[in-house]
């Protein structure tokens, strides 16, 4: 790999996480930590601002942007792909962002990329009715999306397995998607613990006003621990 070209990646990587460790970045690039030490002296030298040190981690200031990308024609087609294939377990809301981001993307695109998307043979149709991926199950992952974003707790009218009902308040944290359903996991105050809850066996679902914050083992971060994996960016 060229210099240059490794220099882009490496900002890209810092510029996707919130704070990125020599190491990972290492890692990702299959360089040595003192590779990636040089690499970030380079692009400070450049001008970059690159806030964060050694031992510590990296991260690119708010304010910093770059020129639009150009895909190269692999790449615009793994975007459709994707694109085709969440489409339709996404909810109504989501989707349609992401088909107008595809839109956008796909205008300014050269012409040989674009001839890439146009080979692509690769579909996701509509599936039959399944009451995993309901109407009334995408509009409740709506629903939960924003909670999260908010921060606000909700209330769910919940039957289990067994078909046994429950009413339970959770700390929204993250919704997950099993291929054939979606779940929500979170931090559920009547259990006192993390569970997670499939959306088609929710029965109703009201957000509260009350937000929450961060506690010390109840967070996503806790989550992910408890599940043995690495933090998200």
């Amino acid at each position: 790999m060229r210099r240059a070209d490794r220099l882009f990646q490496l900002l890209q990587l810092i510029r996707g996480r919130r704070l990125s460790t020599a190491a990972w970045l290492a890692e990702r690039m299959a360089v040595s930590v003192r590779t990636v030490y040089r690499d970030v002296a380079a692009l400070q030298a450049q001008g970059v601002p690159l806030e964060g040190e050694a031992g510590v981690g990296y991260r690119v200031a708010r304010d910093y942007s770059l020129p639009p990308l150009m895909f190269p024609p692999e790449q615009a087609q793994a975007l459709v792909a994707c694109v085709r294939i969440a489409r339709n377990r996404l909810d109504p809301s989501m989707a349609q962002q992401a088909e107008d981001a595809l839109s956008k993307i796909l205008s300014v695109l050269p012409s040989d990329a674009r001839l890439a998307v146009d080979r692509l043979r690769l579909m996701a149709p509509e599936r039959s009715y399944s009451p995993t991926l309901s109407e009334a199950v995408l509009d409740r992952l709506g629903t939960l999306r924003a909670a999260i974003d908010q921060r606000r707790k909700v209330r769910l009218s919940y039957a289990d397995a067994q078909g046994d009902a429950s009413e339970r308040w959770v700390r929204p944290l993250v919704c997950l998607h099993w291929d054939a359903a979606w779940t929500l996991s979170g931090w559920c105050e009547l259990r006192q613990d993390f569970r997670q809850f499939r959306l088609d066996r929710v029965q109703t679902l009201d957000v509260c006003t009350e937000r929450y914050s961060d506690e010390a083992g109840k967070t996503l971060a806790d989550l992910m621990r408890r599940w043995g994996l690495p933090a998200q960016p």
